[in-house]
């Protein structure tokens, strides 16, 4: 199939289908109140990518394209809930999604699942969601990964857990990226933060990240940001956001 046939889309005298993805209560959990989140388990259909939306995939690889796909048919069902219908999420000059100036959000996709989260910018200033497949983190990535602290942790633990417990740090540290870069805009290392679950063993919780060195959000937060994560499927999701300056 060439890529252009895959947003041919349908004839102008048909209904376009409808959006595949569905509200999700397991990604909407790893937030506050008041977070839209959504999923999708099959590949995205391109045909349904608004054409702003389309222009960014014209030199994308096949499967490139059902990944964006399935992450803007989540995003545009999240913000559904917000009254927004038909919103094109263009893709900014770093790659960022663009999202309804009132509003923020983040995506995530990986092997079988793609998920969104979407809030007012009145609850939360950001937030970032992430979802890897648990084990698929080698042991050979984990020193590129996790700083002494985390390694240390991993040490403690039964070996069966380790490979699930350093796809949390992973996930933790890929969901803590997404919720501060569109906020300062700084690239991060793996090595630069370090995340410590408060209560491992059950197949939700919560982790605390710190920076171990200066970093431009913590001048807009406390030492340590708190997310959460859950297991599911296979699958480690994580979370994290920020309250606006000065909320409780």
């Amino acid at each position: 199939m060439s890529i252009d046939s895959q947003f041919s889309g349908n004839p102008s005298h048909d209904p376009p289908a409808a959006n595949p993805a569905t509200l999700s209560g397991t990604f909407a959990s790893l937030f506050p109140l008041g977070v839209a989140a959504a999923e999708l388990r099959t590949p995205g259909d391109a045909s349904l990518l608004l054409p702003a939306e389309a222009q960014s995939m014209c030199n994308a690889v096949p499967k490139r394209i059902q990944e964006f796909a399935a992450g803007r048919l989540c995003a545009r069902r999240a913000l559904a809930e917000f009254g927004v219908a038909d919103f094109p999420i263009r893709v900014a000059r770093d790659r960022q999604p663009v999202w309804p100036g009132f509003l923020v959000g983040s995506i995530t996709h990986t092997a079988g699942i793609c998920a969104a989260v979407v809030a007012e910018r009145a609850r939360l200033i950001a937030l970032g969601v992430d979802t890897e497949v648990v084990g698929a983190v080698k042991a050979d990535l984990w020193p590129t990964i996790c700083v002494s602290a985390e390694t240390a942790w991993l040490d403690t633990l039964d070996p069966v857990q380790r490979a699930a417990a350093v796809t949390l740090i992973f996930s933790a540290k890929e969901a803590f990226y997404k919720c501060q870069y569109p906020l300062v805009g700084e690239w991060l290392n793996f090595h630069d933060l370090r995340v410590t679950p408060l209560d491992w063993g059950g197949a939700h919780g919560a982790f605390a990240v710190e920076a171990t060195r200066p970093i431009a959000l913590f001048d807009l937060a406390p030492s340590a940001v708190l997310g959460s994560y859950r297991f599911h499927e296979g699958f480690v999701s994580a979370g994290v956001s920020l309250l606006p300056i000065g909320a409780a």
